[in-house]
């Protein structure tokens, strides 16, 4: 009998890996990856030699006085007051004080990790979550991918991409204290002898390297007044921000990997080569940059808006990237052309129209926690951005539904931002929801009543691709999949995404058919996992009939996902929202010939609780008040909650967080075309969570 060694394993489920991917890239793509793992060889040969230490000397008349200059962060960062910040929210101020203060002990707080000593000096090589040391070598010899030697990736990664050092360097702006300052040089410094050039995980990814840089542009022109930044310093720093871009430059994404990589690639180096000027070739990066961003945003935008890559995480990411990459250009007394605002007015009206009808943005695809910027607040707040595409775009609904000023847009925008945006006028206060269609990316919201009113519904349709480009990277098996808010509270989610790496049973969970609230058929998804990120064959959705009314309206879609059984079947969803009697209907349309196993799921969010009044129809209190869902009686109705084997019943608001859920499964048997039917009635009186309620379930169970 053969026993393979673990190390031996995973090389042949990494080849195994690569053979698949090669299935999904064409003759060019092919080559340009042979082409990279040839440099990689050439580099592993030389990569002690290949970049001499870099010396400003050479650069010195102008250089210096080019990168002091504010050349990438905006005028106002210059003229902010050292300890006198005006119009600075104290209670931003106390929040920021005591992230800094933890950020010089070293204490850093990211994903399911909540102030975890990372030493003095920060151990800039350690996952924190596994608590192993990574690999040190040379970086074209690391595999991010395998967990038994680099633990899981992001969690290295995260701290690395140095958006402590913002954090600081604001706190010094704020008070005016210099060992705040003077960390974030000592971090810098400790990071340079930790991680030469060319070794450790911390150089494999050009992402990675584009955020860092982004992050030290804007400390470093945050703290300049303390007179820390003498020129051995800066010199030194210099060195390691033109590897940092040298290196993005050669390896930009590009093919079946040109997603969101690219996008803050390009921003990175747009960033850096706007501050660090001096280097002979920072125009032609700039250049260079500025053309991919340009391109990208048409590229990777839908016409509407929304994101290619199906991912709202990634929607809010790439924004950064965008606003980090226009505020350096208008530093320098530059600009993006017409188009590329237009389409970013676009993509911030897509995120006002997405999270208008609830207090939770909603997960539809991959989600990281990734962000550019710690700017204040929850860095990757949607709201956040939101306030900042009103000052930029002077968009009233902007603001209403962004509804206050954010710590965020201060930064970028200046002490002015607070007057500015309290300046725009309102549109509607409170606003009507009304039912929209986002057909190029694929969602389509049936909503009715004021914004803020309890009686509020909004659902949300997925009718779109399952992703980007040949591998869908971000995408889930989510077709005909809806959410439903009412009152603004969640009653019906979107799991989100919990993992990539650590817990591959888990990634394939959260992608999964099963894990949203549409139709498993046979037991199989509706698109097929080929790889943590890769998809085969792949579920086509169209949208059949949209009729939006004030009362909410209704949309038909189908999906063609199945067709690929022995027995094609195609999924057909009606959904119908009619907000005058509470009620929204959903019929799954099963059109087959032959017999299979369907499975509907119904996932219910963290704050819903749910009573079995019969084997099909369910109570549901959603804080905001009381509803009931009633399942097709030809289906047999159970409910799981935060179950692992199997695993089932999970939301995830964040990486590595996740919360039981109730999730009701409805199983049936068809023969040939069959409808299956779910009402769902919303809108009574909430009960006072004291053990009496103040409207009888029996009785909305009745009227359901």
């Amino acid at each position: 009998m053969w026993v393979v060694s673990p190390c031996r394993r995973r090389e042949l489920q990494s080849f195994q890996w690569y053979l698949r991917r090669l299935k999904s890239m064409s003759p060019a793509e092919i080559v340009w990856r042979v082409q990279g793992l040839a440099r990689d060889k050439a580099d592993h040969l030389v990569y002690k030699n290949r970049l001499p230490d870099f010396k400003a000397s050479s650069l010195i008349n102008g250089y210096i006085a080019e990168t002091l200059d504010a050349r990438a962060v905006g005028d106002h960062v210059q003229e902010l007051a050292v300890g006198a910040l005006s119009d600075y929210d104290p209670t931003w101020r106390d929040a920021l004080l005591t992230k800094a203060e933890k950020a010089i002990e070293g204490r850093l707080s990211y994903f399911d990790l909540v102030d975890v000593d990372h030493g003095q000096p920060i151990h800039w090589n350690h996952e924190q979550k596994a608590n192993r040391k990574t690999p040190t070598g040379f970086v074209g010899k690391i595999d991010y991918r395998d967990h038994a030697s680099t633990g899981d990736c992001k969690f290295v990664w995260e701290p690395n991409r140095h958006h402590q050092l913002v954090v600081l360097a604001r706190a010094y702006r704020a008070t005016g204290e210099v060992k705040f300052a003077q960390a974030v040089l000592d971090q810098l410094n400790s990071w340079m002898d930790q991680c030469p050039f060319g070794t450790t995980m911390n150089w494999r990814s050009p992402l990675e390297l584009g955020i860092r840089v982004i992050n030290w542009v804007w400390a470093l022109e945050l703290i300049k007044p303390s007179g820390l930044l003498t020129e051995d310093k800066l010199d030194r720093i210099a060195g390691s921000a033109y590897r940092h871009m040298w290196d993005i430059a050669r390896k930009f994404s590009k093919y079946s990997s040109a997603n969101n990589h690219l996008i803050g690639e390009a921003a990175g180096v747009y960033v850096g080569a706007c501050y660090f000027a001096g280097f002979p070739e920072s125009e032609r990066w700039r250049r260079q940059a500025q053309e991919i961003l340009i391109n990208e945003i048409i590229e990777q935008t839908h016409e509407d808006g929304g994101t290619r890559e199906q991912a709202f995480g990634y929607h809010l990411f790439v924004l950064q990237f965008y606003l980090a990459s226009l505020l350096a250009a208008r530093s320098r007394g530059e600009d993006f052309p017409p188009p590329f605002y237009t389409r970013l007015e676009k993509m911030f009206e897509f995120v006002a129209i997405l999270i208008e009808g609830g207090q939770q943005s909603p997960q539809f695809g991959d989600a990281d926690d990734g962000y550019v910027l710690d700017l204040g607040g929850s860095p990757a707040s949607a709201r956040s951005l939101l306030g900042v595409g009103a000052i930029l775009f002077n968009r009233g609904e902007f603001r209403d539904i962004a509804g206050q000023a954010s710590e965020w847009a201060y930064w970028f925008i200046g002490p002015e931002s607070t007057n500015k945006f309290h300046g725009i006028p309102k549109i509607e206060e409170p606003r009507s929801l009304a039912s929209t269609s986002l057909s190029q990316t694929g969602y389509y919201l049936l909503q009715a009543g004021k914004s803020d009113a309890r009686n509020a519904i909004s659902a949300i349709i997925d009718c779109g691709p399952l992703g980007f480009k040949s591998i869908a990277a971000h995408g889930h098996a989510d077709a005909l999949s809806m959410t439903l808010r009412v009152g603004g509270f969640d009653v019906l989610v979107d799991p989100g995404t919990y993992d990539y790496f650590t817990h591959p049973e888990y990634r394939a969970y959260f992608r999964s058919t099963k894990a949203h609230n549409t139709v498993e058929i046979d037991g199989q998804d509706q698109s097929r996992m080929q790889g943590l990120f890769l998809w085969g064959t792949r579920a086509v959705s169209r949208c059949v009939e949209w009729r939006p009314t004030d009362n909410g309206g209704v949309f038909i879609g189908e999906h063609f996902g199945y067709r690929r059984l022995s027995d094609p079947v195609t999924h057909r969803r009606t959904v119908e929202l009619h907000a005058d009697r509470r009620e929204l209907v959903i019929h799954d349309d099963i059109v087959a010939a032959g017999k299979h196993q369907i499975v509907l799921y119904w996932h219910f969010g963290e704050n819903c609780t749910l009573k079995s009044e019969t084997n099909h129809i369910w109570a549901v209190d959603y804080q905001a008040g009381l509803g009931t869902i009633h399942v097709d009686d030809g289906c047999h109705v159970s409910p799981s909650w935060g179950s692992q084997d199997p695993i089932m019943g999970w939301v995830s608001r964040g990486y590595h967080r996740k919360e039981a859920i109730t999730t009701l499964v409805a199983q049936r048997e068809c023969i040939g075309r069959t409808r299956i039917t779910t009402r769902i009635l919303v809108g009574q009186s909430a009960p006072d969570h004291d053990g009496a309620e103040s409207a009888s379930v029996a009785s909305v169970a009745n009227e359901g």
